[in-house]
């Protein structure tokens, strides 16, 4: 109506009080005054502006009525020029104050009355309040603005897209989450952020928010940048405009990587997936394992102390048959000789002295399940003559008995020792071998499956940011390099152990080179320093010292120990030999 360009005639009056009452049910403020500039007419919505009744405005000079709303232009009535004769004019927009000192923010128009013969009689005035458009306008902005902040701030991954499932929105959680930038996934298909295909098919997750139905406490498996998947529970909702359409859906995202290492350890179940590696090697172990889990065949994992002997065992038993029955882990480096026998297949009653009572063996709880023979290296030669007769025969003697005991159990060993050389030094029965080594498994050291370690790296971290309050940490671009360029003698232990060093060291969330071991320091250190022009000659006492250092990880007394010298005599043939541990 303030667009009106046309001018208003008004010959009795009547049209322009028809005007008036029609922008009065608009909620538009407008009033009219006479060649003597005096005022003829004005509305309530006026009124209400100017925060003054009809009585004290009408017949009064509307330079003095509307002190708050001033002419801005030259007045329509006073002389009118050819720029402002039969046209209507727009003033400024101007901020008044009502009576409740509410701020108002006024366009004002103004176009002149005219008579049959075409002279101007008084002139209308239209005030629009923008007040309310404006509020709203900022109020809507505000709000998202808000929203926004709110919803970055949460500990929570939250992301929401329109109607067609395109995201519009990624909190930071969210990006710490999934290791994805916002300006990366924003306009991105939300399917993209899964991996299940479950969670990748419409009808799971946002359709049903569109149809108004939450998903409440939905598992889903949310793809990472670094090729990884994070186990994550979501809600759903569906966004409604102020009219209640729907126009989107808004997905929240809950961390369950700490559930679900509950879940593992008081079940101590694994499943497949919880092996991370790319390498060719290890993709053929996975291949391997997803045929062999399923019979009964006895197993053999063999590799170094710290690449997931035990981890790959578990992995067998729960993605077997015997998932259901017990697990047994037995540790043979760790007994005492004369204690592994009856610690095995267990004693009757009067075996020897202080045997009170029939006690079961670690076979006998294993029954029905999987028992895992770990260091199986370093079983005796005669307790290897009897575990021979249960591979064979799934029976044997408990210690002092006259009859045999039946068990239904799969064998699974593990040994860091290399069985075929034992079986060549004679330590180790060659038939035994041969009954053990049905399937086998040789997992490769870390060092030679680089490109596993941006994989395990993360996956590391979540893992203890979980048990460590939540911590969300990263690394630094230097860290990174030293990580991706050790040796790891360890292996995957130690990488372990190495983050789970820097979480307790660094205070930030940024992971420096400062915080890592000592050693790894040192050695960063020390290929910074020009490489020596003479090579250091290899000897059998150097290939020698330089194994057991790896096998004990670096401890240079446990490593004295087993060569049977002392730490003095070892530094010293270590400098001799240039090895660094």
């Amino acid at each position: 109506m303030g667009d009106q360009k046309r001018p208003v005639r008004d010959d009795n009056s009547i049209r322009c009080s028809q005007w008036i009452d029609l922008l009065d049910e608009l909620n538009i403020g407008a009033f009219t005054v006479n060649t003597q500039l005096r005022v003829s007419r004005i509305n309530y919505a006026a009124l209400a502006l100017i925060g003054q009744k009809e009585k004290e405005v009408l017949g009064r000079d509307c330079r003095e009525v509307f002190v708050g709303v001033p002419c801005m232009v030259k007045c329509l009535l006073r002389k009118p020029d050819a720029a402002t004769k039969r046209k209507t004019v727009r003033e400024p927009d101007v901020c008044v104050r009502d009576e409740a000192d509410h701020e108002h923010l006024l366009t004002r128009m103004a176009t002149p009355i005219y008579d049959e013969q075409q002279n101007i009689v008084g002139c209308l005035t239209i005030l629009q309040d923008h007040s309310p458009i404006a509020d709203l306008i900022d109020r809507i902005h505000y709000e998202e603005r808000s929203m926004k902040i709110i919803l970055d701030s949460l500990d929570v991954g939250i992301f929401t897209v329109n109607l067609d499932g395109y995201i519009t929105f990624f909190n930071k959680e969210a990006e710490k989450l999934s290791g994805f930038l916002r300006e990366e996934v924003l306009g991105t298909h939300y399917t993209a952020l899964f991996k299940d295909e479950k969670a990748r098919q419409p009808a799971v997750m946002m359709t049903s928010a569109f149809r108004e139905r939450a998903l409440v406490r939905h598992r889903v498996s949310l793809s990472t940048r670094d090729g990884g998947w994070l186990p994550v529970r979501t809600h759903t909702m569906a966004l409604k405009n102020e009219k209640g359409n729907i126009m989107g859906g808004l997905a929240t995202l809950h961390d369950l990587t700490l559930s679900q290492q509950l879940k593992q350890a008081i079940s101590d179940r694994y499943t497949f997936h919880d092996m991370i590696g790319k390498d060719p090697g290890m993709l053929k172990i996975f291949e391997k394992v997803s045929v062999v889990a399923e019979t009964d065949a006895t197993v053999l994992i063999e590799g170094n102390t710290g690449t997931g002997k035990d981890l790959l065992a578990k992995v067998i038993h729960s993605a077997s048959r015997r998932s259901r029955g017990p697990f047994v882990k037995v540790n043979c480096a760790a007994i005492p000789e004369n204690l592994l026998e009856s610690e095995l297949f267990g004693y009757v009653q009067g075996a020897f002295t202080g045997a009170v009572k029939d006690k079961p063996g670690r076979f006998n709880e294993a029954d029905t399940g999987t028992i895992y023979l770990d260091e199986i290296g370093d079983l005796p030669l005669p307790l290897q003559a009897k575990l021979l007769r249960v591979l064979e025969e799934r029976e044997f003697y408990p210690l002092g008995a006259r009859h045999t005991q039946k068990v239904s159990v799969r064998i699974i060993a593990a040994t860091n020792r290399g069985l075929n050389h034992l079986v060549e030094q004679h330590l180790f029965r060659r038939d035994l071998y041969y009954r053990l080594n049905i399937f086998r498994f040789l997992l490769p050291d870390l060092k030679n499956r680089r490109a596993d370690i941006p994989l395990l790296i993360p996956y590391i971290l979540r893992r203890l940011g979980a048990v460590h309050d939540e911590r969300r940490v990263s690394l630094s671009e230097q860290t990174l390099q030293i990580l991706l360029n050790a040796d790891y003698p360890g292996n995957v232990r130690e990488l372990e152990n190495v983050l789970e060093h820097a979480m307790v060291i660094c205070p930030e969330n940024l992971i420096q080179p400062r915080h890592l071991p000592e050693y790894l320091q040192d050695r960063r250190t020390s290929e910074k320093r020009p490489a020596s022009t003479t090579a250091m000659p290899q000897s059998p006492e150097r290939d020698r010292i330089h194994d057991t250092l790896r096998q004990h990880r670096g401890h240079r007394e446990k490593t004295a120990q087993a060569l049977g010298i002392s730490r003095i005599t070892l530094w010293r043939r270590m400098k001799q030999h240039g090895l660094d541990a």
